[in-house]
């Protein structure tokens, strides 16, 4: 085909994909490509999917669907953990014309000059998995506030549940002057914030390459990472993305709660307050355990911010298994939580177990976890009303206002003032509004 001189992107899923997107449209942009927004009408349209999440392929149709409706003739292409897990599905939906797996993503522009607009399916090029053996490094920019910055990929953890290594492969990641350069690439762009993101990014340290047969050594640990970014003075502010409880270690919590760039918000996924639920997970610890790590941050930062993941309706949920996991969460000292609906993924050992629980009950035991975080995260916001937190402002969807998030993770507006996006300032937490949101009134930043 002509060499197109137009790309657009859709996102679907997690930090880590958002970065991904980025970098794969840098790799456009290098071959003589212009981004155009996604209703602008592109002559490519690049989609990248995920798997966690229901509906995977409702919303990969859907998102084709859109892209065609914008450019009839546009050549359509679909990457991530979906696409390498259904690559032939996916190259059945009409529109599509190429299909990547995890292995293939980063090599697109050598695919592009192959494609015609011929009838029948895509073409597919997603070989397996563990051919995705080498860590590409990846970071987000758009909106010149806040980047998210790939350090690991891959998981050698064995979840009942979960897909992402079928998807993703192994366990690798970047070295740790390579993160500490992309974040100064990244403070040069402008952004005050990097979100450190991967799929487990507490088992940060495998080294670059997985080499099938051996185990991985050790080149680092993430505590090595996280010391050296904190030495990185053009960014005011790292998070981290999620970290299992397991690998949240008591250094690393006094860490963070002695930094001066690292928020003290810490997202540790829990998928179950109940530990045979959590054997049957193959998760890594024990309630107590997570208890344990919870005390731990509130002890070292009292103001802390805890979100957490949590899985409803797996199979052989019981009502008094949900209860305790519902009780469990109730008496934490969290901020708020991530509700996820179990649904079957194939090739996964939790597709084949007894007890499935109906749908409807799903839905229902969502609902209710739904309705204790926004009350964990109301009794959080209230706790510090009346203090004075750091927040780094930027664009709101409303353009009478601007938003931001302090520090330890608490949503605030106020009007908007051009001046002050993009700079991290304090402010007066002074009361929530309707939605939720913390206003801090128009006095304060006069």
């Amino acid at each position: 085909m002509a060499t197109p001189r137009t790309v657009a992107f859709y996102t679907l899923g997690c930090k880590l994909n958002y970065s991904e997107t980025s970098s794969i449209a840098r790799l456009f942009e290098g071959a003589g490509y212009t981004e155009v927004d996604f209703e602008q009408g592109a002559d490519v349209y690049v989609i990248n999917t995920c798997s966690v999440t229901d509906f995977a392929d409702r919303k990969c149709r859907k998102v084709v669907r859109q892209a065609l409706r914008h450019s009839p003739q546009a050549f359509v292409v679909v990457v991530g953990c979906y696409a390498q897990l259904k690559p032939e599905e996916i190259a059945e939906i009409p529109g599509v014309d190429l299909v990547l797996g995890a292995a293939e993503k980063f090599r697109i522009l050598d695919f592009i000059d192959t494609l015609s607009k011929a009838p029948g399916k895509g073409m597919v090029h997603a070989g397996e998995v563990r051919e995705a053996r080498n860590f590409v490094d990846a970071f987000s920019f758009g909106d010149r506030t806040r980047s998210f910055l790939k350090v690991q990929d891959g998981c050698n953890y064995k979840c009942s549940f979960c897909t992402i290594p079928q998807a993703r492969g192994a366990s690798r990641s970047d070295k740790v002057e390579n993160v500490v350069a992309n974040a100064w690439k990244i403070a040069e762009m402008g952004v005050k914030e990097i979100v450190l993101t991967g799929v487990n990014i507490g088992d940060f340290g495998n080294g670059t390459e997985v080499i099938e047969g051996t185990s991985p050594k050790k080149e680092a640990m993430f505590i090595d990472l996280i010391r050296e970014l904190d030495q990185v003075e053009a960014i005011s502010r790292f998070r981290i993305s999620s970290i299992e409880p397991n690998l949240c270690t008591d250094e690393i919590i006094d860490f963070v709660a002695g930094s001066q760039r690292f928020a003290p918000h810490l997202h540790m996924p829990l998928q179950s307050g109940n530990n045979t639920q959590l054997r049957q997970m193959r998760r890594r610890y024990t309630r107590e355990l997570y208890t344990d790590r919870v005390a731990r941050i509130k002890q070292q930062m009292p103001h802390a911010c805890i979100g957490v993941d949590v899985i409803v309706g797996f199979p052989g949920e019981t009502q008094e298994d949900f209860l305790e996991t519902y009780h469990f969460l109730h008496d934490l000292d969290i901020s708020y939580l991530h509700v996820f609906t179990y649904s079957e993924r194939a090739n996964t050992p939790a597709a084949d177990m007894d007890g499935v629980v109906p749908v409807n009950v799903r839905r229902e035991r969502n609902e209710m976890l739904g309705i204790l975080s926004e009350k964990k995260r109301r009794h959080f916001y209230e706790q510090h009303l009346g203090q004075t937190r750091l927040v780094l402002f930027e664009a709101h969807k409303d353009k009478n206002l601007m938003a931001g998030f302090t520090d330890n993770y608490i949503k605030v507006e106020t009007p908007l003032q051009i001046e002050l996006l993009n700079r991290v300032l304090p402010v007066d937490l002074q009361k929530i509004n309707r939605e939720g949101i913390v206003e801090i009134g128009l006095g304060i930043l006069a």
